[in-house]
């Protein structure tokens, strides 16, 4: 521990390094639940490149293991300290570097706040569109790391899409560049692509080149009531297969409106089963709208309401915005699954959820990202009642074996981390994770970073 110590702080300023341990515990974990958490030895937090070299090749010199960590929003424990590591906190190295209207890019720092750039790109007539619902607190670097969605991917796709080029440093302390600013580019090997959402497993993200768009039209929303998930579901397929584009697309389900409803006093009726959020960003979105409500109807919704402006599209996404609050509020803990189906197979989905709620016997709201069939089944339960958090760990294992036996995947956009390491093995088969551990030993021989994470 001294001599570890003595070279960190050869090269870095004294307020980088946080030893006490009354602190340190508080970046010993992210927000997930169930994920174990070692004690860090010591926070650094660097502002400069240069920084994070010398903490990179202090660590490879001595095997310290080093955990990376951006606003530690993440729902994975991907972020979790290591017994004894470095933990490697980005936040301080937070510039907005470049915003360039003419080649639509911004280069950014790991620690930017994700709302902060989107705030700073709209004022100059752009768009990124990567929007986490941690969008508020969550980092750049966190968003790269666990290749971060959100409610507007429907349209605009995810983070991943919007990463260019990246500058990071290796576990030996090397600084690589990967990627372009150009629009166009496929030079080698994709490496830019291979780091998002490596969660911190290949090297440390220092420096972002991400791709804009020029800003929308303000969008338009409609909300519609079903009287079953089977309908809003029915509802969501015809709109995709209809050849619309919207903005967002967000469901859900009935534990979470009553959820909702004793929260926010929203005034749903209990009757509804299903509440479907569609909006549009187009030229003309009411005629969108309209359209869609036509669908809607003939799936069986039994109200349909457009939002005349924005102001009305804002009080009908107050529901989904609440939400996750609203269930947090059921019980003293929640455990929030990320999986990802086929949008054909999400009635499937949220039938299957709703037995699994029932044989555990325990109350798990839904709400999905319906566009792209990613789900967030929210399970709720008394982390101080053994048999309840039991329960809870063995519904949440099995709402991811019913997303794989569906066609799906273990994770949309919450990553990997501590929590799915059993299930990223069960959905890539040993080929694959053979294949995957050859390519972190190429990048990290020691196992140093991250290590515990995602294998």
């Amino acid at each position: 521990m001294d001599e570890l110590l003595n070279r960190l702080r050869a090269c870095l300023p004294a307020d980088a390094l946080i030893t006490d341990p009354d602190v340190t515990v508080s970046y010993a974990h992210d927000a997930a639940s169930f994920c174990e958490a070692g004690a860090p030895a010591v926070v650094a937090l660097p502002r400069t490149v240069e920084e994070v070299q010398h903490i990179m090749r202090t660590a490879t010199a001595l095997r310290v293991p080093v955990v990376p960590q951006g606003a530690r929003t993440g729902l994975s424990g991907g972020a979790n300290a290591s017994e004894g590591c470095v933990v490697l906190s980005l936040i301080r190295m937070d510039r907005i570097l470049e915003i360039n209207p003419v080649d639509r890019v911004a280069v950014v720092e790991p620690g930017v706040i994700n709302a902060v750039l989107s705030r700073a790109v709209a004022e100059q007539g752009l768009y990124y569109p990567p929007d986490p619902s941690s969008w508020e607190m969550c980092t750049i670097g966190g968003n790269i790391g666990t290749a971060s969605g959100g409610l507007c991917c429907v349209k605009y796709g995810v983070t991943a899409e919007y990463v260019l080029g990246l500058d990071v440093v290796l576990a030996d302390g090397r600084l690589l560049t990967t990627g372009r600013r150009t629009a166009k580019g496929v030079a080698g090997y994709d490496l830019t692509r291979l780091f998002v959402g490596s969660e911190g497993t290949l090297g440390i993200v220092v420096r972002a080149t991400l791709a804009l768009r020029p800003k929308p039209p303000q969008q338009l929303v409609l909300a519609a009531e079903f009287p079953s998930a089977t309908a809003a579901c029915d509802a969501v397929c015809a709109i995709m297969e209809r050849g619309h584009t919207p903005s967002l697309l967000e469901l859900m389900d009935r534990t979470t409106l009553h959820a909702v409803n004793r929260l926010g006093n929203m005034g749903l009726p209990e009757s509804t089963e299903a509440l479907l959020l569609a909006a549009f960003d187009t030229p003309d979105p009411a005629a969108d709208l309209a359209a869609v409500g036509d669908l809607c109807t003939a799936s069986g919704a039994t109200q349909v309401v457009p939002a005349e402006d924005a102001a009305e599209s804002e009080l009908l996404l107050q529901a989904r915005r609440m939400s996750l609050t609203a269930l947090e509020a059921v019980k003293s803990a929640t455990m929030i699954d990320d999986v990802c189906v086929p949008r054909s197979r999400l009635a499937a989905m949220l039938d299957g959820t709703a037995a699994i709620a029932t044989k555990y016997e325990l109350t798990i709201g839904v709400c999905v990202h319906a566009g792209d069939g990613n789900t967030h089944p929210v399970v709720c339960f008394d982390h101080q009642d053994p048999d309840e958090s039991r329960r809870a760990r063995e519904s949440f294992d099995a709402i991811m074996a019913l997303g794989l036996e569906l066609g799906g995947t273990i994770t949309g956009e919450h990553g990997v981390g501590v929590l799915k390491k059993e299930w990223l093995a069960r959905e890539l088969g040993p080929v694959g994770v053979e294949l995957q551990r050859s390519i972190r030993t190429a990048f990290d021989p020691l196992g140093i970073l991250n290590p515990g994470k995602l294998f």
